[in-house]
């Protein structure tokens, strides 16, 4: 069954003719010829998807159609340039891949609509628009999530010009991002742009060209004739372009003078493209349940590819039979490919299908783990060796950059990066907007410019409004171009409980759940100052040498602890022993026979001081200290486990999600035989005051539960 939009084409091209009319000033024919074989290509696509869909030969894609005027955006532009595109964005990847010589984008594409083990950016694990060789950087784009990310990259090729770093794009390029009218609305593009201008208000360069493709609806809820105009049309800071995608003419000649626009001044700029929505939403979606007969057919007046053939024809570039006979070429071409690509083997296993998410290749950079001091360093905090090993990792790699709020000028909250600045300069250690999914993408962006970001989120209660930028782009970046787009990354994060004097929910939390299912993400949760400093070196190394993105988090009530079991005793220093942790390793303290306690952050240090009480009773514990939230190491578990009989596992998260789920989980699965139990935090916001002791975990619930555990 034919589609309708493809039977209008067909009988529109048939009245076309020649007239008196000349291509627009700047639109040569050659250039018009081959940008209208982007666009058609780029239709029968979007056709032939509908049709493997249908025949159960392709999967779920999202159709380019009404937007093919994007690919007078990728003419507008260097193939240097670097693009995260929309995911109708088809017409610009045509447009692109022909520009380089012996590429076939709709065998690209196509293997991507199958699910193709040998697509070339993602291996059939998503249908995204993404190539190394044409500088495309994949992304999945829903709700605007990858802008933050646009802005980092422009921040960063900026950043490594003044710094004199090179980066695999040249010094003048301009990151070009391309999103919905719907997606304009979401908070991560208000918060993306935002901090766009923000930079170019403080003359920080910020060669950005944001394209809004608007055709007016969002899945099915309409945008306000107007709105992409009203809302950023007049915004200081932000130059602004409008363009017909419907009229070539007009979306080259606007998009060409927005693009040198950025690269002139190095500032972000928003075109807004406006289009028009064919075939709906995506290939499952009843457009007809929103949209009357009328409205739908409307549209088909302002379709590009019958646009460009009619001023193609117009012109006398092509007579209408030429035009035809280069849209049904295309569509046999697709056919040909699809035909091709339809039996090509698929993923057939998990180990092929988790394969790029935690690597381990040490070949592919430098470690940027710095050797062991040359004097023995003294004694410090928890506090004072992580502002230790920030400084290792800024010195050894001159690539590293410490960003978030208030970690520059001040120091951090904690002055945990006190004295960064002054040493290494405010290129390097530098204050961010208070903006968490901006402070995340920016180390998105920087970490593809080839730096180390190491990101500060002040305080774990303010992960969560950016959470996605760490689960659906930092995460993914890796599993949908097979490793050949990495973001190495390390954030650093103030949590858990305990604090006193100050805290409350947004300063007290212990929600570590939301991290802790993310495939492929490091997070780290150290105690004790010498740990701390081995294992940000250790993160350090794993994201330079294998691209790892690594969580930190940092237990606020350790930072400047001095003492463990006596005021004075000063039992919780310890000296930076230099060197690193490797991911995944554990640390055991004590040797008792008779209980094992498993633990982090917090924990331990409670742990530790329960288990000197236990001894003058005659038990006998050690303390496995976790380290590691993910990887959890449930070989050391098992094997410390089995050398007492009992287990309590010490988790000062909540019942409900916490760490403990999985490791109680993980004795199951290991077959142990022995006694268990665990003491955790209640399911609650963690309150003001000494009300936050009724729901944190305590030394006397843990003592209470060792004693049962070895009656």
């Amino acid at each position: 069954m034919s589609e309708p939009i493809d039977d209008h084409f067909r009988t529109a091209v048939a009245t076309f003719a020649a007239t008196t009319a000349e291509l627009p000033t700047g639109l040569p024919a050659e250039t018009a010829l081959a940008l209208f074989d982007a666009q058609v290509g780029s239709r029968q696509l979007d056709l032939m998807a509908r049709e493997l869909g249908k025949a159960g030969q392709g999967y779920y894609s999202i159709g380019s159609s009404g937007h093919e005027g994007n690919a007078a955006v990728a003419a507008a532009l260097r193939v240097t340039d670097p693009a995260l595109l929309h995911y109708r964005s088809g017409g610009f990847y045509l447009a692109r891949a022909a520009q380089v010589p012996g590429h076939d984008g709709l065998r690209d594409v196509l293997l991507g609509i199958v699910a193709a083990a040998e697509e070339p950016i993602a291996g059939g694990r998503h249908k995204v628009f993404g190539h190394k060789a044409l500088n495309i950087v994949p992304q999945t784009s829903t709700i605007a999530s990858h802008l933050p990310r646009a802005l980092g990259l422009a921040f960063g090729i900026e950043r490594a010009a003044k710094l004199r770093r090179e980066t695999e794009w040249p010094a003048d390029s301009v990151v070009v991002c391309s999103f919905g009218d719907a997606s304009a609305n979401h908070s991560t593009a208000a918060g993306a742009i935002n901090s766009a201008v923000y930079c170019g208000y403080q003359g920080l360069p910020v060669p950005l060209l944001l394209v809004c493709e608007d055709n007016g609806i969002g899945i099915s809820v309409r945008t306000p004739a107007g709105w992409i105009r009203h809302a950023y049309g007049s915004r200081p800071g932000l130059r602004y372009f409008e363009a017909d995608g419907s009229d070539l003419g007009d979306a080259l000649a606007t998009a060409r003078a927005a693009a040198e626009w950025v690269r002139a001044n190095r500032a972000p700029a928003f075109l807004r493209l406006r289009t028009v929505r064919l075939m709906g939403h995506a290939g499952s979606d009843v457009e007809s349940a929103y949209r009357s007969a009328a409205e739908i057919n409307a549209d088909y007046a302002d379709d590009p590819v019958t646009r460009t053939a009619e001023l193609l024809v117009g012109a006398g570039v092509l007579t209408a039979e030429q035009a035809l006979q280069r849209y049904l070429d295309a569509g046999a071409r697709v056919r040909e490919l699809a035909g091709q690509v339809i039996g090509l083997p698929k993923l057939t296993s998990a180990a092929q299908v988790i394969e790029p998410l935690a690597p381990s290749r040490p070949d592919r950079g430098s470690a940027a783990d710095p050797p062991p001091p040359d004097d023995a360093r003294a004694p410090a905090t928890l506090a004072q060796s992580i502002n230790t090993a920030l400084g290792d990792v800024l010195a050894a790699d001159p690539g590293a950059l410490v960003f978030g709020e208030d970690v520059a000028v001040k120091g951090g909250v904690y002055g945990v990066t006190r004295g960064l600045r002054k040493r290494f300069g405010a290129a390097r250690v530098f204050d961010s907007p208070l903006d968490e999914q901006s402070v995340l993408g920016t180390a998105l962006g920087t970490a593809l410019a080839g730096f180390l970001p190491i990101a500060e989120i002040q305080y774990l209660a303010y992960l969560h409004n950016a959470a996605d930028q760490l689960r659906g782009e930092a995460a993914t970046l890796g599993f949908f171009s097979q490793g050949q787009y990495r973001n190495p990354m390390l954030v650093r994060i103030a949590g858990y409980g305990y604090q006193r004097g100050f805290g409350g929910h947004f300063h007290n939390d212990n929600a570590v759940a939301a991290l802790r299912d993310i495939p492929g993400l490091v997070v780290a949760s150290p105690s004790r100052p010498d740990d701390a400093a081995a294992m940000l070196r250790g993160c350090a190394a794993a994201a330079r040498a294998d691209g790892r993105v690594c969580v930190f988090l940092e237990p606020i009530a350790l930072y400047h602890t001095r003492d463990l079991h006596e005021p004075g005793d000063d039992g919780w220093l310890a000296a930076d022993p230099g060197g690193s942790v490797p991911l995944g390793s554990p640390r055991v303290h004590g040797h008792g026979e008779d209980l094992t306690m498993v633990s982090f952050g917090n924990g331990v240090r409670m742990s530790l001081r329960v288990a000197r009480r236990l001894s003058e009773r005659g038990i006998g514990c050690r303390v496995l200290d976790l380290r590691w939230l993910a990887p959890l190491p449930v070989e050391a578990v098992l094997r410390e486990a089995r050398r007492t009989g009992r287990v309590l596992v010490v988790d000062e998260t909540r019942f409900t999600g916490g760490v403990a789920e999985p490791l109680l989980a993980a004795l199951v699965d290991g077959c142990f035989g022995g006694a268990v139990a665990r003491v955790t935090s209640a399911d609650s916001f963690i309150p003001l005051g000494p009300a936050a002791h009724r729901v944190l975990l305590s030394e006397e619930e843990i003592e209470k539960a060792a004693v049962r555990l070895c009656e």
